[in-house]
């Protein structure tokens, strides 16, 4: 592979099948390598994308212009080996027809049942028509990402009961059927779970959700580029540093812009302080899951004092709405660095003397170990990112492997487990704690002087630009197509849950009702953002 077109192999092998593919110059979708498809091509080139070694990572679609006979696009976008290959090809909305990457993908499945809904595009060959996103909040006729759909919708007096959805029924001697949610006894987003199983065992779960579906695509049409990155900052409120930057740096390559290197360091520091944050509530709430309630009061107190202190530094416990196109919202105080190296000495301290306790604890480790394991087999057909993937031996980590800035000035590690069960993702979010608090150290001591913002630039009509960064999650994508006066005609952010959450799906199977909660906390997919 040559560095500037690490696909050229891909694309000529291609070629040498007959398949119609076309490069494209787009300077905001770069480093991204971006290729038309004719439409009669696309399952193919998802076989071959998939024979090649690719991951499917993301797919959406747009209605470019809303008039009866123009055209909807579809967009698919591969990875492998830390480069990326955006395809396109196109259908006409009088016969949106086209043929699947599900068969070749099970990553595509859900992506595409969206796409579906919103846009009225029929998978030929996807071997699930239900609805997806939208219930029976819409006609079946109506399809709210199409320009000719108000935002408002038109909405019925009541939104009739989503009773005929057909799970998948198990027959049997013994098998009984348990369904739970959407509504959930916690403070967690809806979501409904339809497991069969034969006494405790589980022999199949199907999840259903899009409960919180917000309409966070149709409503940034027509916002401006820092309306945006608020709505951004609100995909999944866990997550709202990482999808800011990520829908920030889409905007800023379709604009041309480069934020000042201060403000991109600040950006890393506060993705960083936002993993960390995360992960301490995740290992507390997994150990709360299983009954250790001394894990789930040191970790939730450890998270509450770091959250605190974020709000200091940064006004916000969450961060929310300090990154803004252009750089970050505010500057950070020099009274503050001290503290900040102090605070993560003191917490990498604290972590290692409650891990300590957490691995020496035969009855929680004997919930942990073999309980809800996810192959590398199985987790690489899902297309899994993050502590997800990387606790089944995916090795993958946008920071190290398709670097940006100011990572490409650090060093990342990351960590990896091979046995795939809740032991190996709680181990993961440990490592990945103390790798985030060295980052942190480090981000401080090489932090550049000057400005955190540059002048907004906007646009021109048409102009796109494509955001992927690592969240605490893994990996997120931002995509961003601006219209007249800067106004944004296009955006889908994809969160790393849409390809965890069928991964909680495989990975219950042959284990006990009891242990789902534990099994789902370990994955601990948004409902949020997988709803959009």
């Amino acid at each position: 592979m040559t560095q500037d077109k690490p696909f050229a192999p891909f694309l000529g092998h291609l070629a040498q099948t007959g398949l119609r593919v076309e490069s494209v110059a787009a300077h905001g979708l770069a480093p991204a390598q971006v290729i038309t498809v004719q439409a009669e091509d696309w399952g193919r080139l998802g076989q071959e994308a998939k024979e090649w070694g690719c991951r499917w990572a993301a797919g959406w679609g747009e209605d470019i212009d809303g008039k009866v006979d123009k055209a909807i696009h579809i967009h698919a976008c591969f990875e492998k080996g830390g480069a990326y290959l955006l395809a396109r090809t196109m259908v006409t909305r009088t016969n949106p027809i086209l043929s699947s990457h599900t068969p070749s993908y099970p990553a595509a499945d859900r992506p595409e049942r969206h796409t579906q809904d919103m846009f009225g595009v029929a998978f030929t060959d996807h071997p699930d028509a239900r609805r997806w996103t939208r219930h029976q909040a819409w006609k079946s006729s109506e399809y709210p990402l199409r320009r000719d759909f108000p935002a408002a919708g038109h909405p019925l007096a009541a939104t009739p009961a989503d009773h005929q959805y057909k799970f998948l029924a198990a027959q049997g001697s013994g098998v009984y059927e348990i369904p739970v949610g959407p509504v959930h006894a916690g403070i967690i987003e809806p979501g409904h779970f339809r497991f069969q199983t034969v006494g405790e065992t589980v022999l199949h779960l199907e999840a259903r959700l899009g409960y919180t579906h917000k309409g966070i695509e149709k409503i940034a049409e027509g916002r401006d580029a820092a309306s945006l990155a608020r709505l951004a900052g609100r995909v999944s409120g866990d997550s709202t540093v990482a999808h800011a930057w990520a829908a920030s740096m889409a905007m800023e390559k379709a604009a041309g812009l480069t934020a000042p290197p201060r403000a991109v360091w600040l950006r890393a520091l506060m993705c960083e302080r936002e993993r960390v944050a995360n992960h301490l509530g995740d290992i507390g709430a997994i150990a709360n899951d299983v009954g250790f309630a001394f894990g789930f009061y040191q970790f939730g107190r450890l998270r509450e004092a770091w959250q605190r202190a974020s709000c200091e530094v940064f006004g916000h416990r969450f961060m929310m709405d300090c990154i803004v196109p252009g750089g970050v919202a505010a500057d950070l105080e020099p009274r503050f660095m001290e503290t900040m190296r102090d605070e993560a000495d003191a917490l990498r301290w604290q972590i290692g003397k409650l891990m300590a306790i957490v691995y020496d604890s035969p009855s929680l480790t004997n919930r942990l170990l073999g309980t809800g394991v996810l192959t590398p087999e199985q987790a690489s057909a899902l297309g899994c990112m993050g502590y997800v993937g990387r606790a089944s031996s995916l090795d993958f980590d946008v920071r190290r492997d398709a670097t940006y800035p100011p990572y490409d000035r650090l060093k990342v590690t990351v960590p990896l487990h091979h046995t795939g069960d809740v032991n190996a993702r709680m181990r993961v979010r440990h490592e990945e704690i103390v790798v985030s608090l060295e980052v942190i150290k480090a981000l401080l001591a090489g932090l550049p002087d000057g400005p955190v913002g540059s002048e907004w630039r906007v646009p021109i009509a048409d102009s796109e630009g494509l955001g992927i960064i690592e969240g605490w999650r893994g990996e997120i994508i931002s995509y961003v197509r601006f219209g007249a006066g800067g106004r944004i005609a296009r955006f889908f952010p994809r969160d790393p849950s849409w390809t965890t959450w069928p991964a909680l799906e495989v990975l219950i199977h042959d284990n006990i009702v009891p242990d789902f909660p534990v099994c789902n906390k370990s994955v601990n997919g948004s409902y949020s953002g997988n709803d959009l």
